[in-house]
């Protein structure tokens, strides 16, 4: 008889049940199909595989394939080291990322990561979103493919945080779970063949005609994030009692700046205007004047600290001398 040489096939501990598509020529071929310990009863079961006899039996023997969890299991290691041919399980990149952050917080991993909690974290969201902000106003691909990492860092921390609850802990495949459920229930057009949605505008106002009857809520105030920044809840709540009938002489109507301010926010929402977005943009635009105006009395030798009123108007783009 010839002899074949061996084949160690190596499934993902993220994905226990599923065999890479390269290893299913290579186990129909095998004349001895084996299971590392570690390999779940089902997977056994399906492969037809008995369990694994020891390192130095595996090396001698001909067209064996193991199927192990991991390189570093022993008759997988001597296999390997007899020169078999290693097939392994490609993890998709989210579940790698969710393995590291598992990583991170467990026993030998990172002190800073393990230390985290929930109230810790909240401060790096906050800035992580607005660095994402930041990459999609200023159109830069590299930038938003970066900060959409670092969102998603934060999501797979929190989730980890909260398995480690002691009471209503749940992962990341929970919440992976909640929003495929969500978004298909929200989605019944195109997912149950329910009457079509034909426009955008008809698609957000069935979505809140969904989420009100699916949380039960009791006011149009309901779900809310009043720790929002200032302009984009006044726009906010503009855009939600506008939907509501509520009409514009109930706003607030003192002559302070903020009922001002938030009477503008509010109507620019309801026109369709993201007053948040619009802020954001006129400040950005200012400061890049303000910086244009330094540089501009830099090089005429000034120093824009010692600048008076006559003096930034000067140096100012676009003003006249």
């Amino acid at each position: 008889m010839t002899w074949r040489s061996a084949t160690v096939v190596l499934c993902s501990p993220a994905l226990p049940e599923v065999l890479p598509a390269a290893a299913l020529g290579v186990l129909r071929a095998a004349e001895h199909v084996y299971a590392a310990a570690e390999l779940s009863e089902g997977m056994r079961a399906s492969l037809e595989a008995k369990p694994a006899p020891a390192p130095e039996e595996l090396t001698t023997q001909s067209g064996v394939v193991l199927v192990a969890m991991n390189a570093d299991d022993p008759g997988a290691a001597a296999l390997i080291e007899a020169g078999a041919t290693v097939v392994d399980t490609p993890v998709p990149p989210l579940l790698r990322a969710a393995e590291v952050m598992d990583r991170l917080r467990s026993p030998g991993g990172c002190p800073w990561d393990a230390a985290q909690t929930h109230e810790s974290l909240r401060q790096y969201l906050v800035e992580e979103t607005y660095e994402l902000l930041e990459a999609i106003e200023e159109g830069d691909r590299a930038a938003l493919r970066e900060e959409l990492g670092d969102v998603l860092l934060q999501v797979l921390f929190h989730a980890r945080v909260a398995a480690e609850h002691s009471t209503d802990a749940f992962d990341i495949d929970e919440v992976a779970d909640r929003l495929v459920t969500k978004l298909v229930g929200r989605h019944p057009h195109v997912f149950t063949g329910a009457d079509r949605v034909e426009t955008a505008e008809h698609q957000q106002l069935r979505w809140e005609e969904l989420k009100q009857a699916e949380k039960q809520r009791e006011s149009i105030m309901d779900g809310v994030a009043l720790g929002q920044p200032a302009a984009a809840l006044a726009g906010k709540l503009g855009q939600r009692t506008g939907r509501s009938g509520v009409p514009f002489d109930l706003f607030p109507a003192g002559d302070d700046e903020g009922s001002r301010l938030f009477r503008i926010a509010a109507a620019a929402r309801r026109a369709g205007i993201d007053p948040e977005g619009e802020l954001r943009a006129v400040a950005k635009a200012f400061a890049h004047q303000v910086r244009a105006a330094e540089r501009a009395a830099r090089d005429a030798g000034w120093n824009p600290a010692d600048l008076d009123a006559d003096g930034w108007r000067r140096f100012w783009p676009g003003h006249p001398a």
